[in-house]
């Protein structure tokens, strides 16, 4: 049988700001990326969510990002690879806390926004955000995008990976994402969940430029902040178990 976690960015708000649909979202996914304050969440919010995660069964992962509360993470700063190190560690030790308080641990590491693009493109950052994760868990699941230096360079240490594909965003030809829609926008959410069962059971992808690519994935990710997300996510999970694909926790797949 083919196999498959979902994956959903959670704990996104803090103080008087609210995002996402994080309770709803937690009833069809396996994996939580949880923000850790950085570029979105505090710590009420990140005690609450592992709160959900637990209620509901769902993997916990530390979503990292840059410093970055304006931007919300998607602006590329100029930081040097022992920052980043750095802020992976510290956001990865706050979370941790609230896992341990509540007896559940931490399973994955997904980083966030911009980070995550630039680790996937450049070796020093992927290096630091893999160190700093060996260095606290060396059992840590992280997941990256098809074909990235990320990738490679979790191989050679020896880091568990998920590849991980997208259900709201578009793909390129070699299994990156497009953060700003360039193909024409997806509306209907059935169409969507077969996009999905294709990536899994076939394991291909219609790429925003319409070629028709290669794609490998052990979690899908479904952002939580895409308008109609739980819709989304409940057609998803129906078109997966329609289609014989198990919905796991990634490190039950890994």
């Amino acid at each position: 049988m083919f196999k498959v976690d979902l994956n959903c960015d959670m704990g996104e708000s803090f103080g008087l700001y609210e995002q996402g649909n994080d309770e709803e979202m937690m009833q069809y996914i396996t994996s939580a990326n949880i923000a850790c304050g950085f570029h979105a969440g505090d710590p009420h919010v990140m005690r609450r969510t592992v709160e959900l995660a637990k209620k509901y069964e769902v993997g916990i992962g530390v979503h990292p990002g840059f410093p970055d509360l304006l931007g919300f993470g998607r602006r590329d700063l100029a930081c040097t690879p022992s920052e980043v190190k750095d802020y992976v560690t510290y956001q990865m030790g706050a979370l941790r806390e609230f896992t341990r308080a509540m007896d559940v641990k931490l399973q994955h590491c997904k980083p966030h926004g911009a980070l995550f693009m630039k680790a996937m493109e450049d070796k020093q950052i992927a290096r630091a955000i893999l160190e700093a994760i060996h260095d606290v868990d060396s059992d840590m699941i992280v997941f990256s995008l098809n074909n990235s230096v990320f990738m490679e360079e979790a191989k050679k240490m020896g880091i568990p990976i998920a590849k991980e594909a997208y259900s709201d965003r578009e793909h390129t030809e070699n299994g990156s994402i497009v953060l700003t829609r360039k193909g024409s926008p997806i509306t209907d959410d059935n169409q969507m969940a077969e996009r999905v069962v294709r990536m899994i059971k076939e394991k291909k992808v219609i790429a925003y430029d319409g070629k028709d690519v290669s794609i490998e994935a052990e979690t899908i990710c479904i952002h939580g902040d895409t308008p109609g997300a739980p819709q989304l996510a409940k057609a998803i999970v129906q078109a997966l178990n329609k289609n014989d694909v198990e919905i796991l926790p990634i490190q039950q797949i890994i």
